[in-house]
């Protein structure tokens, strides 16, 4: 039976109630996070809740919770689920009005959410055992606030449908520029002789905490180059690796894109030396 927690309280999460009026519910009006936890250890505990804070205040959310707080929530979950492979969600809304409208209602107290699911052992760093992704490509018709991870994901959901329907495992988007954005829940990389490109942060990219432990990592060990740029599709089509990641999946190595290979087909040499070090020092965040 799976433990949730609302708005201080730990409950089976068949019993958790929000009011159908929550902004969440008919707005998606609220701000969400998801941590991954093995064997209660938390990854990228802290910078996940930077973002959230942050989230919320671009929202004009109100709410008093600190990083401790956060903690006690996070390991409730944990320890009530457990432990094991967890992701964590975290999920606050503006909370109820007594109307529907649309400007932020004052007086209403914030909604929070949370609830512990079960997610994969971590990658092995090992490319003869590596699962590649196939994904496929799509223009990037979402909203423009893309840096803000709210809970409003339906342009999201509509990209994932369009690759999942087809049997992808991931759609990567693309401006109107014929530039690589991110993945549909996943930023995005390219692999070039030896070098890793991703794309700029801009409106049109979440910042992923993964994305940011990754290339603070391979930053500091600096055995591999990394590049912050702007990439086109082009540039796509011809790399030597692409990469996704997320912080369930980790860094992803894709091995093929709209049916047609990346590189020579097979997970690199360069995806397994950054989830080596991505491996050896997620805990560290």
């Amino acid at each position: 039976m799976t433990i949730a927690y609302l708005n201080g309280e730990f409950l089976p999460l068949q019993e958790a109630r929000i009011s159908p009026m929550d902004r969440g519910f008919l707005f998606g009006d609220g701000i969400y996070e998801v941590i991954p936890s093995y064997d209660g250890k938390l990854v990228g505990f802290a910078p996940h809740i930077d973002r959230m804070q942050q989230g919320m205040s671009f929202i004009h959310i109100e709410l008093g919770l600190s990083h401790d707080d956060w903690l006690a929530i996070c390991e409730g979950l944990m320890e009530q689920n457990g432990k094991g492979n967890l992701g964590i969600y975290l999920h606050v809304s503006r909370g109820a009005d007594d109307k529907r409208f649309h400007a932020y209602p004052e007086d209403v107290e914030p909604t929070v959410f949370g609830f512990a699911f079960e997610i994969a052992e971590p990658p092995v760093a090992d490319r003869s055992l590596a699962k590649g992704y196939k994904v496929a490509s799509t223009e990037d018709l979402r909203w423009q606030r893309c840096h803000i991870k709210s809970t409003a994901l339906l342009g999201n959901v509509m990209h994932f449908q369009h690759g999942h329907s087809s049997g992808h495992n991931e759609t990567l988007l693309y401006n109107a520029r014929g530039e690589l954005t991110e993945a549909s829940a996943c930023n995005a990389y390219i692999v070039k002789d030896g070098v890793v490109s991703t794309p700029p942060l801009d409106n049109q990219i979440l910042p992923g905490i993964t994305r940011l432990m990754l290339l603070d990592m391979l930053g500091k060990d600096g055995s591999i180059e990394v590049q912050e740029r702007i990439i086109t599709m082009d540039e796509v089509a011809s790399a030597d690796e692409v990469w996704i990641s997320s912080s369930s999946k980790e860094i992803a190595p894709v091995t093929e894109i709209d049916g047609k290979p990346v590189g020579n087909g097979q997970v690199g040499p360069v995806w397994e030396a950054a989830q080596k070090i991505y491996s050896a020092n997620k805990f560290n965040y």
